[in-house]
């Protein structure tokens, strides 16, 4: 069951939780990277990977703002149904990725698999920071990994 919080419609609530994304059953964290996809998409699409990295810039300040307003009325640390996190990290992975299926499926992969083992940093911060700014930043690290290794894996596959 979802953790208590501002009311569904409240625009922190909206963005937190990705507009519902964070409510569904299972994985909710898997469900808002895929919902990240197509946005990642559209913004590369309109105007290059570097729309996509600029889009994500104001969205992880807005993240944070909306995470440690969803915490506060909620009272848990990086509820479940606090997804903005994972659009932001998943729009990083993406960023400077071609806008290609195979490479977007290997940073939805990557990403999925690297934000949930959270290598070092990601768990340090995880653990140790509170508040908004950790709740987003572990995921930035995770992108960072994930990005990187997805550019390697085309570097080889090409």
């Amino acid at each position: 069951m979802a953790a208590a919080g501002p009311g569904a419609s409240e625009p922190a609530s909206l963005l937190a939780t990705w507009f519902g994304a964070g409510r569904l059953p299972r994985a909710p964290g898997t469900w808002a990277s895929l919902a990240a996809l197509p946005l990642a998409a559209a913004l590369a699409w309109l105007g290059g990977p570097w729309l996509v990295l600029l889009a994500a810039l104001p969205l992880f300040g807005l993240g944070v703002w909306a995470s440690d307003r969803y915490m506060a009325a909620c009272g848990i640390h990086d509820p479940a149904v606090v997804v903005v996190d994972e659009v932001v990290g998943q729009c990083l992975t993406l960023a400077l990725l071609p806008l290609s299926p195979l490479a977007y499926l290997l940073g939805f992969v990557l990403f999925r698999i690297l934000d949930m083992v959270k290598p070092w940093p990601a768990g340090w911060i995880d653990r140790r920071m509170t508040g908004g700014v950790g709740v987003m930043l572990d995921d930035v690290v995770a992108a960072i990994y994930a990005g990187a290794l997805v550019l390697v894996l085309l570097s080889w596959l090409a």
